[in-house]
Order: structure tokens, then C-alpha cells, then sequence
């Protein structure tokens, strides 16, 4: 058996059983598994570190959670727009969806709370395309600064979501004026 796949075995029998490298290098002949004892259950003969309580890192957040959307497109929404954290809620009642998003740049985010720009949230699997609602006493549902957006604060706006066409998990685009964020998951 080669050296270097006799220590990746020593490491991987070292790690599960809980039991330490300490004083263990290459140059030192690795321990052999014998046949009445696994290499996992040997003893070593130097003192055992205690296994570490961190959980172990993972590339992934969690493999139940859809990723929203892509790094580079989180990335490109920061450095052209100003904005991250995008997010598309669907609210408990359903009639509304809550769209909203962190402004990190306040002069490049200052398109996406421009007022003269409506914004649309669209579902290409229902076909629809939602719109934000003015109420009578209210106006919009939407927040816009009146000038440019603060950094660090958190814009949100509400699309009508009558007859419940957009639904939990469906993936749906937001447009304002430029702005196009596609493929967003409504959570």
C-alpha cells in the first residue's frame, strides 16, 4: 500500500474515532490495523486532543433552503445597482408579496426608488404580472425615500397578489425602470 494512502486512511481512522496526531509524521511508520482490532479502535500512545465542538463547515447553507440566486449574481446586483439581500416573501394571507432589498450604494440604488418607475414582479410559470396597488388614504405600497437611499437600510414594496396566482417556491422576476433581478425564489 502507498505511503500517502496509508496516512490518508491514519487521518480518516484518527478522525472518527476522536484520537489524536500528535507525534505522528510521515517519517514515522503509520499504526496497522490489526486483524482483532480496526485501525479506528487502536489506542495511540500519545494523549488524545478532545474532538473539536464546532460543527463542521459546509459549502452549502443547508441542502433543504433553495439558494436564492447565484453568487456572481449577487455580486452584480451590489456593484451595478447598489442593492443585496434580495428577497420575495409571500405573506401569510397570500393576496400579498413582499419584495425587498439592503441598499448598499445610496447614489446606484437611487434608480430602484426612483418614483416615476413602476415596478412589476412577473411569473413567467403562472403568466402574470403583478403590480404595486395605491390605496385610497396610503398611496403606494412601496417605500421611496424622498432623496437619495440610505446605506445599510432595508426598502421593501408589496405587489397585489389577487387570486393567489404566485405561489411559494415559484421563481419570478422583479422589474423597476433598468432593474431586472430574474429567478428570484418567492420563500
Amino acid at each position: 500500500m502507498r505511503t500517502e494512502t496509508m496516512w490518508v486512511l491514519v487521518v480518516i481512522g484518527c478522525t472518527l474515532s476522536g484520537q489524536s496526531l500528535i507525534g505522528l509524521s510521515p517519517s514515522t511508520p503509520a499504526p496497522a490495523a490489526t486483524q482483532d482490532q480496526p485501525m479506528a479502535a487502536q489506542t495511540p500512545s500519545q494523549p488524545t486532543a478532545q474532538p473539536s465542538t464546532a460543527p463542521p463547515a459546509s459549502s452549502h447553507s443547508s441542502r433543504y433552503r433553495p439558494e436564492r440566486f447565484s453568487r456572481r449574481a449577487e455580486l452584480n446586483y451590489g456593484l451595478v445597482w447598489g442593492v443585496d439581500s434580495l428577497v420575495v416573501k409571500y405573506t401569510e394571507s397570500g393576496e400579498v408579496i413582499r419584495f425587498s432589498y439592503r441598499v448598499l450604494d445610496g447614489e446606484k440604488a437611487k434608480q430602484l426608488n426612483d418614483k416615476k418607475a413602476e415596478p412589476a414582479l412577473i411569473d413567467p410559470r403562472a403568466g402574470v404580472k403583478l403590480v404595486v396597488p395605491s390605496l385610497e388614504q396610503v398611496g403606494l405600497l412601496r417605500q421611496t425615500p424622498s432623496g437619495k437611499p440610505e446605506v445599510g437600510k432595508i426598502y421593501w414594496m408589496a405587489f397585489s397578489n389577487k387570486g393567489r396566482p404566485v405561489k411559494r417556491g415559484d421563481h419570478v422576476d422583479i422589474v423597476i425602470g433598468n432593474f431586472r433581478a430574474e429567478g428570484l425564489v418567492v420563500d
